[in-house]
């Protein structure tokens, strides 16, 4: 068995805390923090997934109005022992060369494209706590038939959890969090077909 290298090791009892990822240099890419515990991405993502991500960000920075950006790769600290790094972010706050987090008031949209090893995160986890946190929207992106289907989810202020919005296929059109339409298959290279086509 192979030694763990000293850094993975918690640096209190209770754990890691949201500040703390600012200062791991050694860690890989993409580590998130979800209660206390790093939630490592060791394993390569799937073409499809980085793919989607990417221009589905383009697609997004394209119509998001001004004063606000959508980027990927970026962490959001919900609270002091959660720093969950969602695919792409839709916020208000201004733009920071130095910034590494999103506070949750500043944020319009998430978007979470599922990964196998992602899965049960983003259908579960993520969705409770980005709801708890305040995010007014959250997109899961799945894979269906090598086509992206977005899950679309509003949050309802009373419960503070999500509400089903919509799902869409080919097309996404929404009046909120901004006006947007996007050709979801357009995400993908030419040729990739739903079953049935």
């Amino acid at each position: 068995m192979s030694e763990l290298p000293d850094w993975i090791y918690p640096p209190r009892l209770e754990g890691w805390f949201a500040d703390d990822l600012d200062h791991l240099p050694q860690a890989p890419r993409h580590t998130e923090l979800i209660d206390g515990a790093l939630v490592l991405m060791m394993s390569p993502q799937r073409s499809w997934h980085s793919r989607v991500v990417r221009r589905l960000t383009a697609a997004l920075e394209g119509a998001v109005p001004d004063g606000a950006l959508a980027e990927g790769e970026m962490t959001i600290k919900l609270d002091r022992r959660n720093r969950p790094e969602p695919d792409i972010v839709v916020a208000t706050a201004e733009y920071d060369p130095d910034r590494t987090w999103y506070a949750p008031a500043d944020v319009l949209l998430v978007v979470e494209v599922v990964s196998p090893e992602s899965a049960h995160r983003d259908r579960t986890v993520k969705v409770r706590k980005y709801a708890e946190a305040g995010i007014p929207h959250y997109w899961i992106v799945e894979d269906e038939d090598g086509l992206p289907v977005v899950h679309a989810f509003e949050l309802e202020p009373v419960t503070s959890s999500y509400a089903p919005a919509g799902i869409f296929r080919g097309t996404l059109e929404r009046p909120v969090p901004f006006p947007l339409t996007i050709d979801l298959d357009a995400l993908v290279p030419r040729g990739a077909k739903r079953a049935g086509d």
